[in-house]
């Protein structure tokens, strides 16, 4: 069986380790547009910090782990798909056969038409260790840069958090209302920007760029801010154009099933490409995560090596931390609410239909795998201790034998 891969990020990684589960003989091929193995993408923020190195990034995987899994990894681009030859074209022409394909293209920065933005020359984005490096290029050794930011989100507030002891001074300007407004309520999203304003950033929110200078951002609002470096973080958009190509049904991502299947034949798809059921709200949506693409991409695999397998808990999910302020949210906020604020932490789950289906944690976020797994495994509250775990997650809350499950069978008492 001849297997190839389009992209080689996280649902890549997940992709060959379920072929290999099933199908060590068959070849492999892997095609990355960076020039660069597998890395944890979400690091790039830390490696601005100083908290990691570029050398521990690419340690995603160790070093070895393409020769152990027989891949064959090529740093090249990937620019048509016909499905009905089971080919792929490549930059500059050459062209691969496959017998299983799948596509974990990933997503690329979305950069709104601003006018003036192509007179900025010190701008970069913020999603690629690339991006990453032209940033700490950007910046310099000392700090005495000013720093714009366009985006709120989760990629503009990581990047803030990477560079905010290396420059002189940080803006971030976003048209919501709210920081973090797809991942998080306003109380909670406020509690975060308040931290981050006593650190020394400041947010223009509600507002947007309406012209670019080389070194200024005039705003809606009439402010004008002047900067000597622009990080445009507005958000991503998936990459489904060779989906679309191949003749696999793309909306707002690649519709997949539960298998990871495309409905086209020998195609299969993964990753912040493809479409997931989100069960927590019973709709289908991209979830740009880690975890998710790996799942996505392991079912796929295995899949395209003949087994069966089906992934079928994934629920939007972030866990992360802004200057010392710790956060994980995950799933859905529609349903009835149990809210709790104390020493300095914020805590609110949502429940419907016997479900927890959704919860946000700020600042003390032990044991927040408990209330993950509640979610995932859709487990009935009115079969445990609820009330227990709501105070705090603890296995107490489960029954003996689920006790035992959760803990690989060993025996509590």
């Amino acid at each position: 069986m001849n297997y190839l891969i389009i992209g080689g990020g996280t649902a890549a990684v997940g992709c060959v380790e379920g072929i290999r589960s099933l199908d060590r003989e068959g070849t492999v091929t892997v095609l990355s547009a960076e020039p660069y193995p597998i890395y944890g993408r979400p690091l790039i923020s830390y490696l601005l910090e100083g908290k990691t190195t570029q050398e521990k990034m690419l340690r995603y995987r160790e070093p070895s782990w393409y020769e152990k899994n027989a891949v064959t990894l090529l740093h090249r681009r990937a620019v048509d798909v016909d499905a009905g030859a089971r080919t792929v074209t490549l930059d500059g022409g050459a062209i691969l056969p496959y017998d299983r394909l799948c596509i974990a293209t990933g997503s690329r920065p979305f950069v709104p038409p601003m006018e003036g933005l192509d007179t900025v020359e010190n701008q970069t984005s913020f999603l690629t260790l690339d991006d990453a490096r032209r940033l700490d290029t950007l910046l310099g050794p000392g700090k005495d840069k000013k720093v714009l930011i366009i985006g709120a989100g989760l990629i503009g507030l990581k990047c803030a958090e990477g560079i905010l002891e290396r420059c002189a001074s940080l803006d971030i300007v976003d048209l919501a209302g709210r920081i973090l407004p797809n991942v998080m309520l306003p109380e909670p999203a406020g509690i975060i920007q308040a931290h981050l304003e006593s650190k020394g950033i400041r947010f223009h929110l509600s507002d947007s760029v309406v012209r670019f200078t080389p070194d200024t951002a005039a705003l809606k609002s009439g402010k004008t801010l002047s900067f000597d470096v622009l990080v445009v973080a507005v958000g991503v958009r998936p990459n489904t154009e060779l989906a679309a190509r191949a003749g696999c049904t793309v909306e707002r991502g690649i519709r997949v099933d539960c298998r990871s299947a495309t409905g086209v034949e020998g195609i299969w798809a993964a990753g912040d490409c493809a479409l997931s059921h989100d069960i927590s709200a019973d709709t289908d949506r991209i979830l740009a995560l880690l975890p998710n693409a790996y799942f996505q991409g392991e079912t796929a695999g295995r899949n395209m090596a003949g087994g069966d397998a089906a992934f079928t808990q994934a629920i939007p999910m972030n866990a992360s931390g802004f200057c010392g302020l710790h956060m994980i949210t995950a799933g859905s906020y529609e349903g009835e609410s149990y809210l709790s604020r104390e020493d300095g932490s914020y805590k609110l789950l949502v429940t419907r239909d016997d479900r927890l289906v959704g919860f946000i944690l700020l600042g003390e976020v032990d044991r927040a795998g408990i209330y993950t797994a509640l979610i995932r495994e859709e487990t009935p509250l009115s079969s445990i201790d609820f009330d227990l775990i709501r105070e705090k997650p603890q296995l107490m809350a489960f029954t003996r034998a689920e006790r035992a499950k959760k803990l690989g069978g060993v025996k509590t008492w």
